[in-house]
């Protein structure tokens, strides 16, 4: 027993990390209607930038952080200038498209200045086993993964609070819903994805710190992005909260899946089950355990 106890937690905090990612996604779909598929490729661009800035300039990491906040809110600025506001109220696979070549313009900005070689990113975040959960519980337990786990719980209820509680997140629901009618009355639509995409650029630096805190800060970092699909597909598109629990379903899934089934069928379960988790989801519930249903009249 303790030791399902122990594989379902560490499923869990896996889980927090998938839903850092996706988090991103679900800010900009729910304000915007655009799946971004560059999210991911945003996770790795700012932890680049963010050891760039402590490597190449000597920078102390607190004012790393900083910098890395104004390139993000920066490249949000010059998205929204040169994508973004030539495709108004074009169809949502336009604007999918658009985010896929966003993609593969960051991924070689990245690459040119801060060069494709595994970077090790250290910013002081505990690392190591958890000296408590071992000493009181006997079960393993990443202190970084404990520290993902606090900060995904921050941000989900900061963003929770932003969406339904402030003048500027009933503007973003407002624009995702129409862009059109937003205009109409005096939203300013250009403001809002700003607004939306720096914050997006912020989640995506957070997301990178941890990722790249636990495995180097490599190009191998932007698929992170496929895995945060099916969270999405479980959470739903248009819920912060449902990030999380996605996660966490998807996390401790296959983690048991893979412990307890994998011996039957060969193993490498953890490669696949989210996907055949998420067709599951698909079929009965497309809309997520979250998400709101969409309904379209013609």
């Amino acid at each position: 027993m303790l030791f399902f106890i122990e594989v379902a937690l560490s499923g869990l905090m896996a889980g927090v990390m998938y839903s850092l990612v996706a988090l991103g996604f679900v800010l900009i779909f729910k304000a915007s209607g655009i799946f971004n598929f560059a999210q991911g490729v945003m996770a790795l661009f700012a932890a680049l930038t963010l050891v760039g800035l402590m490597e190449k300039f000597g920078f102390p990491v607190w004012l790393s952080i900083i910098g890395t906040i104004a390139v993000m809110i920066a490249l949000a600025w010059l998205i929204e200038k040169l994508m973004l506001r030539h495709l108004v109220n074009q169809e949502p696979i336009i604007l999918f498209m658009a985010t896929i070549g966003l993609a593969y313009v960051l991924e070689g900005v990245g690459d040119i200045l801060w060069g494709s070689d595994v970077k090790v990113l250290d910013i002081g975040i505990p690392q190591g086993a958890s000296d408590w959960m071992l000493d009181n519980f006997n079960i393993y337990i990443e202190k970084l993964e404990l520290f993902a786990a606090a900060t995904a719980a921050t941000l989900v209820t900061f963003l929770a609070i932003f969406f339904q509680k402030t003048r500027i997140g009933r503007a973003l629901r407002a624009v995702a819903d129409d862009h059109q009618a937003a205009l109409s009355v005096g939203i300013s639509l250009h403001t809002i994805w700003v607004i939306v995409w720096s914050v997006a650029g912020i989640v995506a630096l957070v997301a990178g710190i941890m990722w790249g805190s636990k495995s180097g800060v490599q190009f191998s970092l932007s698929l992170i992005a496929l895995k945060a699909l099916p969270v999405l597909i479980l959470g739903g598109f248009t819920s912060v909260p449902g990030a999380i629990i996605g996660g966490m379903i998807i996390g401790v899934g296959e983690k048991v899946a893979e412990v307890y089934l994998g011996p039957f069928v060969g193993g490498a379960i953890e490669n696949w089950f989210a996907y055949m988790l998420a067709l599951v989801f698909l079929l009965f519930r497309p809309q997520g355990l979250f998400g709101e249903r969409i309904i379209e009249r013609v």
